[in-house]
């Protein structure tokens, strides 16, 4: 097997304004409050732990009216194509809080030097929080927070295949909570986010799966980051450490706690820069 060609370089957003302000998923309560000192502590740490496994972090600056900003996976997706300026494609956010969010990804991707793609304006779908590349396209998840038919706009954009697979626990309720790819055979995989059809797509997409319990799933275990052979996972259960460290990765741990109060973990807190597809 060979490892990820992508996951070494990522865009991430500072804390200065999260909270959790709004309910728009299971996990939100806006009675819960964030201690904003302790959550730049532990953004820091994340940063921390990317740039010593050997990635490189960019970071774009937050904006007050955006306190969802600091999810930079559900920024758009990224799309580095030889010979044609890289494209970035920003999401379509369904809830009216997340959506001012698209301009200032959109702009700050402008002024990077891509090329800026638009979905059709009726579709929702939430970027790389909902699409993740394995194989030689990339892997959606539709249902609670994208649409199913914008996978087929996704694919004419990117000019790479598209497998769609349906969400089905509105606790899993972006792809990157129930789908993690090591490798180019290997993936953390939580059948309980999909229906029966997305478990045989996945069957048949990934030749080494790790299937992840449901308690193990529902510990955010499959929203980790891969750099290389380092897992940079929000938890780190004893069963799923010994496989991985089996397979020769570096498993590090990292608390993100106070950014699951949102419904997010590590994987949420990134956006891989160096995704190519239709390649």
């Amino acid at each position: 097997m060979s490892a990820l060609t992508w996951g070494h370089r990522y865009l991430m957003c500072p804390p200065t304004h999260f909270g959790v302000l709004y309910e728009i998923n299971p996990w939100m309560h806006a009675e819960v409050a964030v201690d904003l000192d302790r959550a730049r502590t532990q953004w820091e740490g994340l940063v921390a732990t990317l740039r010593q496994a050997g990635a490189t972090v960019e970071v774009v600056e937050p904006d007050p009216i955006a306190p969802d900003m600091v999810f930079t996976a559900n920024a758009g997706i990224v799309n580095r194509r030889a010979g044609a300026a890289p494209q970035f494609i920003p999401s379509h956010f369904r809830f009216a809080e997340r959506q001012p969010e698209t301009e200032i990804f959109a702009s700050w991707f402008a002024a990077q030097g891509f090329e800026v793609d638009r979905l059709p304006v009726e579709l929702a779908h939430e970027g790389a929080g909902d699409a993740l590349p394995f194989g030689n396209g990339l892997l959606s998840g539709y249902r609670f927070r994208s649409d199913l038919p914008a996978t087929t706009s996704l694919s004419r954009l990117t000019g790479a295949p598209v497998r769609a697979i349906e969400l089905v626990d509105e606790r899993l309720y972006h792809v990157d909570i129930t789908f993690c790819p090591l490798d180019d055979r290997r993936a953390l995989c939580a059948p309980m986010g999909w229906d029966a059809y997305g478990r045989k797509v996945v069957e048949a997409l990934v030749p080494e799966p790790l299937w992840l319990t449901d308690e193990e799933t529902l510990g955010f275990c499959a929203n980790s980051v891969v750099v290389g052979s380092t897992v940079v996972m929000p938890a780190t259960p004893v069963r799923v450490g010994r496989i991985l460290e089996g397979w020769g990765f570096d498993v590090v741990t990292c608390d993100v706690s106070e950014f699951l109060k949102a419904g997010g973990g590590c994987r949420c807190l990134t956006l891989s820069l160096d995704v190519s597809l239709g390649t």
